[in-house]
């Protein structure tokens, strides 16, 4: 495995490029980047659905040092269903994320005091042509018409449940029809959430993941809407 990976994808598109602060609901973005690299171990043929639980079937490194550590921690642990595993790998994630990401130069670290004592963090962007294709492979699948890459699916997948298309910064007719467009594709590729009866552990490994994300993206909301 390769290049940058979907989790890194995810944050980059939902934090600002100038203010370096997330667009949307932090505890969406953790779940997000959970499912992620359960994702990105599915494509890698490293864990399967079986008997009602995500395991490890080849543990072989990927080469991706997040996913890789999930990986190992998977291994040693006893299998768990997708929805607990989404719960379980969310703590620490996005801070880890975000600090392999400054070691790499993509964003930088800006850390500001409020108030004379209160540290915050802000992460703009550094180095834009990592983002610029994420957003320029997003962008040739909402307009091609043309099934993706497995990849890219999946990151249109993750993008639509997490419902991050403002993130995508489209206008006009490109905004109005991308959460239609999002959704062809996540079913085109077979990761919409629901399992399909074929011959493959990858598709209804990763259907199910999304499927434990939609849920939990959706609880999470559902909570902080009620105790606004």
């Amino acid at each position: 495995m390769t290049g940058v990976a979907l989790a890194e994808e995810l944050l980059l598109l939902a934090y600002d490029d100038e203010t370096g602060k997330a667009t949307m609901p932090r505890i969406s973005l953790d779940l997000g980047m959970a499912a992620a690299v359960l994702v990105e171990l599915a494509l890698a043929g490293r864990i399967a659905y079986a008997d009602g639980n995500l395991a490890v079937i080849d543990s072989t490194p990927t080469g991706e040092p997040v996913a890789d550590d999930v990986l190992a921690r998977m291994a040693a642990d006893t299998p768990h269903s997708p929805s607990s595993w989404v719960q379980r790998l969310r703590h620490g994630l996005r801070d880890r994320i975000l600090g392999d990401l400054c070691g790499r130069g993509v964003v930088r670290d800006v850390d500001e005091t409020e108030l004379g004592f209160i540290h915050v963090h802000r992460y703009p962007v550094a180095d834009a042509s990592v983002e610029a294709d994420i957003r320029q492979r997003l962008a040739a699948a909402l307009t091609s018409g043309q099934l993706p890459d497995e990849r890219t699916a999946a990151l249109a997948t993750l993008v639509a449940v997490l419902r991050m298309e403002p993130a995508l910064r489209l206008s006009g007719s490109a905004a109005d029809e991308a959460g239609k467009r999002l959704a062809e594709i996540a079913t085109g590729a077979g990761f919409s959430g629901t399992v399909s009866l074929d011959d493959s552990v990858v598709r209804p490994s990763i259907s199910l993941v999304i499927a434990a994300l939609g849920q939990a993206v959706d609880a999470a909301l559902g909570k902080r809407r009620g105790e606004d």
